[in-house]
Protein backbone atom coordinates (compact mmCIF):
# COMPACT_ATOMS: atom_id res chain seq x y z
CA UNK A 1 0.00 0.00 0.00
CA UNK A 2 0.96 3.78 -0.37
CA UNK A 3 2.37 5.47 2.69
CA UNK A 4 1.09 8.74 0.88
CA UNK A 5 -1.58 11.05 0.00
CA UNK A 6 -3.00 11.69 -3.24
CA UNK A 7 -4.70 15.15 -2.14
CA UNK A 8 -7.15 17.19 -5.31
CA UNK A 9 -7.36 20.61 -5.21
CA UNK A 10 -9.64 22.39 -7.52
CA UNK A 11 -10.65 25.82 -8.15
CA UNK A 12 -12.56 28.18 -10.73
CA UNK A 13 -9.65 30.15 -12.17
CA UNK A 14 -8.71 33.28 -9.84
CA UNK A 15 -9.82 31.60 -6.81
CA UNK A 16 -6.19 32.06 -6.08
CA UNK A 17 -5.51 27.97 -5.98
CA UNK A 18 -2.16 28.30 -7.37
CA UNK A 19 -0.68 30.29 -5.03
CA UNK A 20 -2.21 28.66 -1.98
CA UNK A 21 -1.03 25.53 -3.28
CA UNK A 22 3.02 27.43 -3.69
CA UNK A 23 2.45 28.22 -0.15
CA UNK A 24 1.68 25.08 1.35
CA UNK A 25 4.00 23.21 -0.11
CA UNK A 26 6.66 25.49 1.35
CA UNK A 27 5.48 25.39 4.64
CA UNK A 28 4.36 21.62 4.71
CA UNK A 29 7.27 19.01 4.37
CA UNK A 30 7.43 16.11 2.37
CA UNK A 31 4.52 17.39 0.13
CA UNK A 32 5.11 17.65 -3.46
CA UNK A 33 2.45 19.01 -6.48
CA UNK A 34 2.24 16.96 -9.28
CA UNK A 35 3.83 18.39 -12.72
CA UNK A 36 0.65 18.20 -15.38
CA UNK A 37 1.17 17.63 -19.14
CA UNK A 38 -0.88 20.19 -21.28
CA UNK A 39 -0.84 21.24 -24.56
CA UNK A 40 -1.30 24.97 -23.78
CA UNK A 41 1.58 27.46 -24.54
CA UNK A 42 3.68 28.72 -21.12
CA UNK A 43 2.15 31.56 -19.81
CA UNK A 44 5.24 34.19 -19.25
CA UNK A 45 7.44 33.51 -16.51
CA UNK A 46 6.19 29.33 -16.31
CA UNK A 47 9.21 27.20 -16.66
CA UNK A 48 9.04 23.65 -18.25
CA UNK A 49 9.03 20.69 -15.97
CA UNK A 50 8.56 23.10 -12.94
CA UNK A 51 5.06 24.78 -14.17
CA UNK A 52 3.81 22.27 -16.50
CA UNK A 53 5.37 19.18 -19.24
CA UNK A 54 4.62 21.47 -22.20
CA UNK A 55 4.14 19.20 -25.18
CA UNK A 56 2.33 18.79 -28.35
CA UNK A 57 -1.36 17.53 -29.12
CA UNK A 58 0.08 14.69 -30.63
CA UNK A 59 2.43 13.41 -28.21
CA UNK A 60 -0.56 14.02 -25.44
CA UNK A 61 -2.80 11.95 -27.41
CA UNK A 62 -0.07 8.66 -27.49
CA UNK A 63 -0.48 9.05 -24.29
CA UNK A 64 -3.99 8.94 -23.43
CA UNK A 65 -3.72 5.99 -26.25
CA UNK A 66 -1.08 4.03 -23.69
CA UNK A 67 -3.04 4.76 -20.61
CA UNK A 68 -0.47 6.30 -18.81
CA UNK A 69 -2.50 9.09 -17.10
CA UNK A 70 -4.28 9.12 -14.28
CA UNK A 71 -6.71 11.80 -15.07
CA UNK A 72 -7.04 14.21 -18.25
CA UNK A 73 -9.15 16.83 -19.89
CA UNK A 74 -9.78 19.46 -22.46
CA UNK A 75 -10.01 22.56 -20.63
CA UNK A 76 -10.34 26.25 -22.45
CA UNK A 77 -8.92 24.60 -25.62
CA UNK A 78 -6.12 22.59 -24.28
CA UNK A 79 -5.33 19.74 -22.87
CA UNK A 80 -4.04 19.06 -19.62
CA UNK A 81 -3.16 15.65 -17.74
CA UNK A 82 -1.74 13.71 -14.46
CA UNK A 83 0.93 11.12 -15.43
CA UNK A 84 0.02 7.94 -13.38
CA UNK A 85 3.58 6.99 -12.81
CA UNK A 86 4.73 9.53 -10.80
CA UNK A 87 1.81 10.06 -9.05
CA UNK A 88 2.31 6.33 -7.90
CA UNK A 89 6.13 6.44 -7.13
CA UNK A 90 5.90 9.50 -4.92
CA UNK A 91 2.80 7.67 -2.62
CA UNK A 92 5.21 4.94 -2.54
CA UNK A 93 7.95 6.89 -0.98
CA UNK A 94 5.83 8.22 1.56
CA UNK A 95 5.23 11.46 -0.11
CA UNK A 96 2.11 13.48 -0.25
CA UNK A 97 1.10 14.65 -3.60
CA UNK A 98 -1.23 17.25 -4.66
CA UNK A 99 -3.05 17.36 -7.80
CA UNK A 100 -4.59 20.75 -9.65
CA UNK A 101 -6.91 19.45 -11.57
CA UNK A 102 -10.68 20.66 -12.33
CA UNK A 103 -13.73 18.75 -11.01
CA UNK A 104 -13.40 16.99 -14.14
CA UNK A 105 -9.80 15.37 -13.62
CA UNK A 106 -11.26 14.94 -9.78
CA UNK A 107 -13.86 12.61 -10.90
CA UNK A 108 -11.88 10.79 -13.06
CA UNK A 109 -9.58 10.25 -9.90
CA UNK A 110 -12.08 9.47 -7.11
CA UNK A 111 -12.87 6.60 -9.63
CA UNK A 112 -9.35 5.11 -9.91
CA UNK A 113 -7.96 6.30 -6.36
CA UNK A 114 -11.23 6.48 -4.21
CA UNK A 115 -8.95 6.72 -0.94
CA UNK A 116 -7.72 10.44 -1.82
CA UNK A 117 -8.52 13.57 -0.05
CA UNK A 118 -10.34 16.47 -1.94
CA UNK A 119 -10.38 20.33 -1.23
CA UNK A 120 -12.24 22.65 -3.35
CA UNK A 121 -11.01 26.52 -2.74
CA UNK A 122 -13.92 29.63 -3.38
CA UNK A 123 -13.33 33.14 -3.82
CA UNK A 124 -15.18 35.18 -1.37
CA UNK A 125 -17.46 36.86 -4.38
CA UNK A 126 -18.16 36.61 -7.87
CA UNK A 127 -17.34 40.81 -7.79
CA UNK A 128 -13.50 39.75 -6.53
CA UNK A 129 -13.04 36.59 -8.49
CA UNK A 130 -14.04 39.40 -11.61
CA UNK A 131 -11.59 41.69 -10.06
CA UNK A 132 -8.74 39.10 -9.99
CA UNK A 133 -8.59 37.70 -13.61
CA UNK A 134 -9.10 41.21 -14.84
CA UNK A 135 -6.03 42.62 -12.21
CA UNK A 136 -3.42 39.70 -14.24
CA UNK A 137 -3.91 41.86 -17.33
CA UNK A 138 -2.91 38.73 -19.29
CA UNK A 139 -6.38 38.37 -21.11
CA UNK A 140 -8.60 40.34 -22.77
CA UNK A 141 -12.62 40.75 -21.99
CA UNK A 142 -14.23 38.19 -23.97
CA UNK A 143 -11.66 35.53 -22.23
CA UNK A 144 -12.26 37.05 -18.86
CA UNK A 145 -16.47 36.34 -19.52
CA UNK A 146 -15.74 32.49 -20.91
CA UNK A 147 -13.50 32.30 -17.55
CA UNK A 148 -16.47 33.71 -15.25
CA UNK A 149 -19.03 31.13 -17.18
CA UNK A 150 -16.77 28.66 -16.84
CA UNK A 151 -15.93 29.74 -12.95
CA UNK A 152 -19.84 28.71 -12.33
CA UNK A 153 -19.89 26.00 -13.73
CA UNK A 154 -16.70 24.62 -11.73
CA UNK A 155 -17.87 25.45 -8.63
CA UNK A 156 -21.48 24.25 -9.13
CA UNK A 157 -19.44 21.02 -8.02
CA UNK A 158 -18.12 21.91 -4.57
CA UNK A 159 -20.46 19.31 -3.31
CA UNK A 160 -18.33 16.33 -4.21
CA UNK A 161 -15.28 17.34 -2.55
CA UNK A 162 -14.78 16.74 1.13
CA UNK A 163 -12.91 20.18 2.22
CA UNK A 164 -14.29 23.39 1.44
CA UNK A 165 -12.25 26.86 2.02
CA UNK A 166 -12.77 29.99 1.29
CA UNK A 167 -9.54 32.17 -0.01
CA UNK A 168 -10.64 35.75 1.22
CA UNK A 169 -8.16 36.21 3.71
CA UNK A 170 -4.90 34.35 2.53
CA UNK A 171 -3.05 33.63 5.60
CA UNK A 172 -6.44 32.15 6.97
CA UNK A 173 -6.74 29.94 4.26
CA UNK A 174 -3.32 28.52 4.00
CA UNK A 175 -3.52 28.01 7.48
CA UNK A 176 -6.87 26.11 7.20
CA UNK A 177 -5.15 23.74 3.97
CA UNK A 178 -1.87 23.18 6.28
CA UNK A 179 -4.61 21.88 8.89
CA UNK A 180 -6.17 19.73 6.66
CA UNK A 181 -2.84 18.03 5.68
CA UNK A 182 -1.46 17.41 9.22
CA UNK A 183 -5.03 15.89 10.47
CA UNK A 184 -4.71 13.33 7.52
CA UNK A 185 -1.54 12.59 8.53
CA UNK A 186 -2.50 11.25 11.83
CA UNK A 187 -5.08 8.80 10.62
CA UNK A 188 -5.29 5.05 9.89
CA UNK A 189 -4.10 3.28 7.69
CA UNK A 190 -1.07 5.69 6.85
CA UNK A 191 -0.16 6.40 9.99
CA UNK A 192 -0.24 2.94 11.47
CA UNK A 193 2.33 1.67 8.40
CA UNK A 194 4.51 4.62 9.09
CA UNK A 195 4.50 3.81 13.05
CA UNK A 196 4.65 0.15 12.49
CA UNK A 197 8.02 -0.25 14.32
CA UNK A 198 7.01 1.71 17.16
CA UNK A 199 3.83 -0.57 17.86
CA UNK A 200 5.47 -3.34 17.40
CA UNK A 201 7.35 -2.27 20.09
CA UNK A 202 4.40 -1.45 22.78
CA UNK A 203 2.97 -4.48 21.71
CA UNK A 204 5.63 -7.04 22.43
Amino acid sequence: MSLGTLYIISAPSGAGKTSLVKALVERVETLSISVSHTTRRPRPGEQAGCDYHFIDERTFLGMIEDAAFLEHARVFDHYYGTALASVQAQLAEGRDVILEIDWQGAQQVRRQLPGCQSIFILPPSRAELESRLRARAQDPDEVIERRMRDAVREISHYGEYDYLVVNDDFNVALDELTVIVRANRLRLPARGQRMKALIADLLA
